[in-house]
């Protein structure tokens, strides 16, 4: 593992995801005080994902919505639902990411 996302090689999928499978995977930004700090101070934010979604479908439905590629996801069942903390390797596409998705 070198810095990057790991990448099991049997996970890996042969065609990119689509918009619409993206979409299916990534509902909508959890916004609260914290993820709001979250975004600010560690860039890292919060999604609200399917219930079936992998760490590694995440990370590409990120990658093909929002053309960021995150560096870590680490997920959460909660009563809202799965959540995703997705982390960038810098602040600012967490916060210009963010902004767009309108959490700031």
């Amino acid at each position: 593992m070198t810095g990057g996302f790991y990448r099991h090689p049997r996970v890996h999928s042969a065609s990119p995801m689509s918009v619409v499978q993206a979409n299916r995977i990534i509902m909508h930004p959890h916004i609260t005080e914290r993820t709001f700090e979250l975004a600010s101070n560690e860039s890292r934010i919060c999604l609200i994902v399917a219930r079936d979604a992998t760490k590694t479908q995440i990370v590409e439905a990120v990658s093909v919505l929002y053309k960021e590629r995150p560096v870590r996801v680490n997920t959460a069942r909660t009563i809202y639902g799965k959540k995703a903390f997705v982390k960038f390797a810098d602040g600012e596409k967490a916060r210009d990411l963010a902004t767009k998705m309108g959490m700031l």
